[in-house]
């Protein structure tokens, strides 16, 4: 396997990283901006088969020439590089894969059905924890309750040692989780595809000790297309954001203030961009670099006749590798479904979805192997 990474922040290197654990990958090509900031961990180990290199992604040329000499591309770049991206790769001939987050975008690489089918590739976006994993867990309670009722799921990358007043750290880009929290959600209700409010509809979740107490608010993007997927087949459907006690509670007047805005305001004679100053006062506050972190993730399913499925995961920062939870189960996913797009067992050519696309039990047990545990809860 000749496998081409896009990006090289945490979720790219971790996916270089998780892919240089199997013998079988010839090479990995991280490819970035700024290649100087791949983080440690992937360079601790110096392995003759991981190469840096520095590309614009923009630059469509420079892109086509990196893609030559590679059986798949993953990419971990920001969601609005993604139908580009994915394009080229099918013009390449290549499987494709990356993490999503704009179901818009999704919708648009759809799009690109018919050509990944003429060449025999396979694109899957929406590859991270979620959407996907959580994805992939869902189409499995569908199937296993036979026809569905409602499907909930929840989701959370949270610190192990919560500080107050957010009780939160930076996960990833904290641009992308405040995107979350300021635009609508799609679920389904009553069978069809509606939008509610991001921060909304409250409810606590227990899970083991230490974690304990959690609470659960609506965020957009966490499980894509599923919503139009299941319409009219499944009556209710929706993904929630897990967070400490207290959060929505801050966070929601911070929105309501128009401190998240993206619409320019006048501060003293300057165009300035509440939600560019939010980021830039807070962003120290909430990076702690010798933070560790965890994931908390549920999904139930409850079919027609009352039965219930449910899945439930608990991962934390790798002391030994320094790799979070949070690119454990984001990159390592993106990681695994590209090394099964190659070695075959992704069998379906042209634009899929994980849901559709990826075999449950062996995506399962690949993140078993890792460490990272996705248990059936039985009642």
């Amino acid at each position: 396997m000749r496998m081409l990474v896009l990006g090289a922040g945490l979720q790219g290197s971790a996916c270089a990283y998780d892919l240089l654990q199997r013998p079988e990958v010839e090479r990995v090509t991280l490819a970035d901006l700024n290649p100087r900031r791949v983080p440690p961990f992937l360079l601790r180990k110096k392995d003759r088969r991981l190469v840096v290199a520095r590309l614009d992604a923009r630059r469509a040329a420079d892109l086509r020439r990196r893609m030559q000499r590679h059986d798949a591309v993953l990419n971990a770049l920001p969601y609005y590089f993604n139908y580009p991206v994915a394009k080229a790769a099918v013009g390449a001939g290549l499987h494709y894969a990356d993490l999503g987050g704009n179901t818009e975008i999704v919708q648009k690489q759809r799009t690109l059905h018919a050509r990944a089918r003429k060449k025999g590739v396979s694109v899957i976006p929406d590859c991270g924890l979620a959407p996907g994993m959580v994805n992939i867990i869902a189409a499995e309670g569908i199937r296993c309750v036979g026809e569905a009722q409602a499907v909930k799921i929840f989701v959370g990358g949270l610190p192990q040692q919560p500080e107050p007043p957010l009780n939160y750290q930076i996960v990833y880009s904290l641009e992308g989780a405040l995107d979350y929290y300021t635009t609508p959600s799609w679920v389904l209700r009553g069978g069809r595809p509606e939008r509610v409010d991001a921060l909304s509809e409250l409810e606590v979740v227990e899970f083991p000790s230490p974690v304990g107490t959690l609470e659960a608010f609506h965020t957009g993007g966490g499980i894509s297309t599923m919503p139009w997927a299941y319409k009219g087949k499944i009556q209710t459907m929706e993904y929630k954001t897990l967070r400490y006690p207290g959060h929505v509670a801050i966070m929601r007047p911070i929105r309501e203030l128009g401190l998240l805005s993206m619409d320019p305001v006048n501060v003293r004679g300057t165009r300035i961009v509440p939600r560019d100053a939010f980021i830039a006062a807070v962003s120290p506050q909430l990076s702690k670099p010798n933070g560790r972190d965890l994931v908390a993730l549920r999904v139930e399913v409850t079919g027609r006749d009352g039965r219930r499925v449910a899945w439930q995961l608990l991962d934390y920062y790798d002391e030994a590798t320094g790799i979070s939870a949070m690119m454990r189960t984001t990159g390592y996913s993106l990681a695994i479904t590209g090394a099964m797009q190659v070695d075959g067992r992704i069998t379906q050519a042209g634009v899929h979805t994980p849901d559709e696309a990826v075999p449950f039990r062996a995506y399962v047990d690949e993140l078993k192997r890792r460490g990272v545990e996705i248990r059936e809860l039985r009642e």
